[in-house]
């Protein structure tokens, strides 16, 4: 006789993992959460009343190999709250507000102390961000994955009116790059960072030049939110657009926001980039250009402001206690001129 649990799938374990989420869960329900967690489905049920002509918008990410360094700390109350900011962030640049987020998580042995880790981890960003975490999925999959490890995907769902959505299309020649601090590498670039950093340190290690961190307090620091900044900016008209500085460095995401026609300059002597980064540039003999393509190089967030309103939205931004930063100008691409026929 061969049993479920024999084959690798603990039944008990997942129900003592339901037990132990549930209340975190909870604690982020906002008004509109219609059912507890274990129903079939997730309900939800939106006050749309504020709107005109509401638009859904929605986002799916995962955390990548930070989870690696979450294994080798031993430590799994962050990575959650990466994924949910992350999530809230790709949505909020587009002018949303995030309503609700949904969470999967998978294992080949589910520890259910592991598993309420990182769930509070979901709970926290949730309830920093406003958003209920309305539902999700725990998966025991034996053989998947190495002893220990575990992966996670999030959707986040927010909305904006029709109107007020930005996509990049409001961008003018002129307008300035505006860069916020990120808070790491926030959860992009970790495989190149493993390989440069973990060929010379351990987790615990404390090189010169981190503030005492180390290496795996520095690798694991999480990932921000950014969407109290986007909306202080938005309420006051004040940004034509904004970059969620992940996977492709700023080149890569900034070009999201560009209307055909247009470019952009960065100045990347603008900001003193973190040690972190210069660690690992300077240790791997990393070449610039693949700097900027992986990390955020300390710019977690730009917003596009008009040329005439940049002193209005740095104003704004540290009123609540950010600390803008001009890193470049919107410009128009160069047409080649033209070749004189003889």
């Amino acid at each position: 006789m061969t049993t479920y649990r024999e084959a690798g799938v603990d039944i008990d374990a997942g129900e003592e993992t339901v037990r132990r989420i549930k209340p975190l869960v909870r604690e982020t329900f906002t008004p509109g959460v219609l059912a507890d967690i274990g129903a079939f489905g997730a309900f939800f049920e939106p006050d749309f009343r504020r709107y005109r002509h509401p638009v859904l918008v929605s986002s799916v990410d995962g955390v990548g190999t930070k989870l690696k360094v979450a294994f080798r700390m031993n430590r799994h109350d962050t990575v959650g709250q990466d994924l949910v900011n992350h999530c809230v962030n790709d949505i909020a640049v587009c002018g949303a507000v995030p309503l609700f987020f949904l969470d999967y998580f998978s294992t080949g042995k589910l520890d259910p102390e592991v598993a309420e880790a990182v769930v509070r981890g979901f709970a926290t960003a949730c309830r920093e961000n406003g958003c209920a975490l309305i539902g999700g999925e725990t998966a025991e999959m034996p053989d998947l994955y190495e002893t220990g490890e575990y992966d996670l995907a999030g959707t986040i769902v927010g909305v904006v009116e029709k109107e007020q959505i930005l996509d990049g299309s409001r961008v003018q020649e002129g307008d300035v790059l505006i860069g916020l601090p990120s808070t790491g590498l926030h959860t992009n670039g970790y495989s190149l960072a493993r390989k440069v950093l973990f060929a010379h340190y351990g987790v615990a290690d404390r090189p010169a030049g981190l503030g005492g961190q180390t290496v795996g307090e520095a690798l694991l620091a999480v990932h921000r939110s950014y969407l109290q900044a986007i909306r202080a900016l938005i309420e006051q008209d004040l940004a034509h657009a904004f970059v969620h500085v992940t996977g492709g460095g700023i080149p890569g995401n900034t070009a999201r926001v560009m209307p055909e026609g247009l470019t952009f300059e960065v100045d990347y002597a603008a900001w003193e980039r973190p040690a972190l980064f210069r660690l690992i540039q300077s240790l791997g003999n990393v070449p610039e250009e693949d700097m900027r393509r992986t990390f955020n190089l300390g710019i977690g967030l730009i917003a596009v402001v008009p040329a005439g309103q940049v002193e209005a939205a740095e104003a704004v931004l540290r009123a609540r206690g950010e600390a803008p930063v001009q890193i470049g100008r919107v410009g128009r691409v160069a047409r080649p001129e033209a070749v004189q026929r003889s």
